[in-house]
């Protein structure tokens, strides 16, 4: 390495800010994992993220001259929170561009820190892109999020703090990767002071450009993010940070939204604290880690990075952390369409608990239902999948159907004999002043919309299911028409489970 990682971190200056965070055991999971499992807390942060030390780094290591200008960054969240908290304890003015999407909280979060706050466009890329044009036009230094190795250095002295605080020697850590600036520190210092011990990174399987990456072996650029993970949804990480995790990560686990929320469920029931979904992330690797190599006694180190959670968002963890942890099974049943039938279904799940049961009339001769069981490990839905075919059930399981457990659940209602030529799409919309206006005003009336639900989650993007009238001569005008709108969509048309009652 031609700079110095291991110098730079164990010189950084974090702590006039910063503070060091304590190592916390698990005694819970320890036992339920059979491994001692700890957590680095650094949503304990004075503002509940480590992006607190590498803004700090960086911006304290400036020339006078440059800190006299003032400083500029771009983000929606934590990274911003860290510039204007680290601006304002050295006294320098601080620019914080954000998306309009971004939620007020954090909006007013910045501001009180005296960050001067300008909102514009709908996304991280809209706010990076004018936050240059004005760095050029007033002379500003840009403090980047992550691909800066003074970023990097800061990051890194959680590492550090790590080695020290242990009494055991480490066996693993899981690091959560957005742009990789966190990964990419902890692992530089870890392979220099401990290299026994694995460095492995963490990302949301729909966000996984660091593991992209590192199988291709060049910097790859996702076509998009999911947006349940706000705080590491990146289309591309940095050319730095990629480098030093392809020489010292020996590997990223990719885990879904459903392993997130049980994760999120997991740390809460612990210590009592509610973690972002990045903040997560790395408990639920760990987990995913555990089953996969049958581990045990050893120290696993989660970094729990943040916890700049929103709070509307809980509702939608809270209906996940059960599938995440296999503790709810979700099926559709084709069931008898007669008086008691219900019952004799019920009777054939014998001791099992039904969680939900959703059913609408479709035909005279047979219902479908989607049903919730609780069970108590995914094995269990194996089993009733089982005893029900052999009973003469038609089953399905919805466990990994994505638009059911988002959707279906709140809209099981039966088909329509007046819809047809039907087309059902998923969308994410900006949570923003007329973004359905825009949607509607691109759609001109031009094709009939048969069905239309959405359900806030709390996030900066609501997910909206939607049904179209669309006859065969138009599909090369409707599809032109999704392209136009720019918005992330799925084709769900084809998706058995919405066809069976939608």
């Amino acid at each position: 390495m031609s700079f110095d990682y291991i110098k730079a971190i164990d010189e950084a200056k974090v702590y006039d800010v910063a503070i060091k965070t304590p190592l916390t055991a698990a005694p819970k999971l320890s036992k339920r994992l059979n491994n001692d499992v700890v957590f680095k807390r650094e949503d304990l942060q004075p503002v509940f993220s480590f992006k607190l030390r590498g803004a700090y780094n960086k911006i304290a290591n400036l020339s006078q001259e440059d800190k006299d200008k003032g400083v500029i960054c771009a983000s929606a969240g934590n990274h911003a929170q860290g510039v204007a908290m680290s601006a304002a304890k050295l006294g320098i003015a601080a620019t914080i561009v954000m998306p309009e999407t971004t939620p007020d909280i954090k909006v007013s979060a910045v501001e009180a820190m005296g960050g001067n706050v300008v909102l514009i466009g709908d996304s991280y890329s809209d706010a990076s892109a004018h936050a240059k044009v004005l760095c050029d036009e007033n002379g500003y230094t840009f403090i980047h999020p992550y691909d800066n190795e003074l970023v990097i250095a800061g990051q890194g002295t959680v590492a550090k703090e790590l080695i020290k605080q242990s009494k055991r020697p480490i066996d693993a850590v899981f690091i959560p990767i957005g742009g990789g600036g966190l990964a990419a520190g902890i692992a530089a210092y870890f392979k220099a002071k401990s290299p026994q011990t694995k460095l492995i990174g963490v990302e949301p399987v729909d966000s996984a450009a660091m593991f992209e990456s590192i199988k291709a072996d060049k910097l790859v650029t996702l076509d998009q993010v999911g947006i349940f993970a706000d705080g590491v949804a990146v289309k591309q990480v940095g050319d730095i940070t990629f480098d030093l995790c392809k020489q010292y990560l020996d590997e990223v686990i990719l885990v879904d939204t459903d392993e997130t929320c049980a994760a999120i469920k997991d740390i809460y029931d612990e210590i009592r604290a509610i973690v972002e979904p990045a903040g997560a992330l790395a408990l639920a690797a760990l987990k995913k880690y555990v089953k996969r190599e049958a581990v045990n006694k050893q120290t696993l180190v989660a970094i729990n990075s943040g916890a700049n959670m929103n709070f509307d968002r809980l509702r939608h963890v809270s209906e996940r952390a059960e599938l995440g942890e296999r503790r709810e099974a979700l099926f559709t049943v084709q069931i008898p369409e007669r008086a008691g039938s219900f019952l004799e279904f019920c009777n054939q799940l014998g001791a099992y608990n039904v969680t939900e049961f959703n059913y609408r009339m479709s035909s005279r001769h047979e219902a479908y239902v989607y049903v919730g069981v609780a069970i108590k490990h995914g094995s269990q839905a194996e089993k009733i999948t089982t005893e029900l075919r052999e009973h003469g059930y038609q089953i399905t399981s919805l466990m990994d159907n994505e638009a059911a457990k988002l959707h279906l659940r709140h809209l099981v209602g039966g088909k329509s004999v007046d819809v047809h030529d039907e087309h059902l799409y998923r969308f994410e919309f900006p949570e923003r002043p007329r973004a359905l206006l825009d949607f509607l005003t691109k759609l001109a009336g031009r094709w009939n919309i048969s069905l239309f639900h959405y359900r806030n989650h709390g996030a900066a993007f609501g997910r909206v299911l939607v049904g179209f009238e669309v006859p065969d001569k138009d599909l090369n005008t409707f599809q032109a028409f999704l392209e136009d709108v720019g918005y992330t969509y799925v084709d769900e048309s084809n998706n058995e489970a919405l066809k069976l009652f939608l």
